[in-house]
């Protein structure tokens, strides 16, 4: 029964390789990703910034805006500055989640200085990815205007240049838009049992 299992497994391998082998024959198109990474649960970022980590190992230079997380001391941006601030520029344009602030003029300076800072690391010929980190948060609030943002990414970036925008509640325009969109679905989290962020998985 084993040897027949075996068998018949290895068969159905097989085939799917065939067909993998066809498929991945037709994949023959290279271009600079409008990725969106979205939703209610975990790992928005934490997925944007692994992104960043590939790009340093395959010697791609990039760059990172972080929007809204501007008073946190966050893990990654201890990283990238203090070990690969050559490899990887790190801006920050948020002075905090708006409920810290509590001035929405302010929220909507800093956000826009921050997408001036982001046009410019866009355009720059040698940065080949750029992370746009919680962005969604900045264009949920019209910080940022939705149509100015997806015109600039459709008309200006370079063909070649990778950019991730993040954050909750993408707009239906951006994500139109996008390349390559991941929706985080939330089952569980500690925070709902009272446990606050922690060192190394939240920040």
């Amino acid at each position: 029964m084993s040897d027949d299992l075996d068998t018949r497994h290895n068969e159905k391998m097989k085939r799917i390789k065939a067909a993998r082998t066809r498929m991945m024959a037709t994949k023959t198109e290279e271009k600079g990703l409008i990725i969106v990474h979205t939703g209610a649960g975990k790992g928005k970022s934490s997925s944007g910034f692994g992104m960043i980590m590939r790009c340093i190992a395959h010697g791609m230079p990039c760059a990172v805006v972080q929007f809204i997380k501007g008073t946190w001391v966050t893990g990654e941006a201890e990283f990238l500055r203090n070990r690969f601030a050559q490899e990887c520029r790190f801006f920050v344009s948020g002075e905090g989640f708006t409920w810290d602030t509590q001035d929405r003029q302010r929220d909507i300076a800093a956000a826009r200085n921050g997408w001036e800072i982001a046009k410019e690391q866009i355009l720059d010929p040698d940065v080949q990815f750029v992370l746009l980190d919680e962005i969604n948060i900045a264009l949920r609030y019209d910080y940022l205007d939705i149509d100015e943002v997806v015109d600039f990414l459709q008309t200006y970036k370079p063909p070649m240049t990778h950019v991730c925008l993040t954050g909750r509640n993408a707009k239906p325009e951006l994500i139109e838009a996008a390349d390559l969109v991941t929706e985080m679905s939330l089952l569980k989290h500690p925070f709902k049992e009272g446990v606050k962020a922690q060192k190394g998985v939240e920040f």
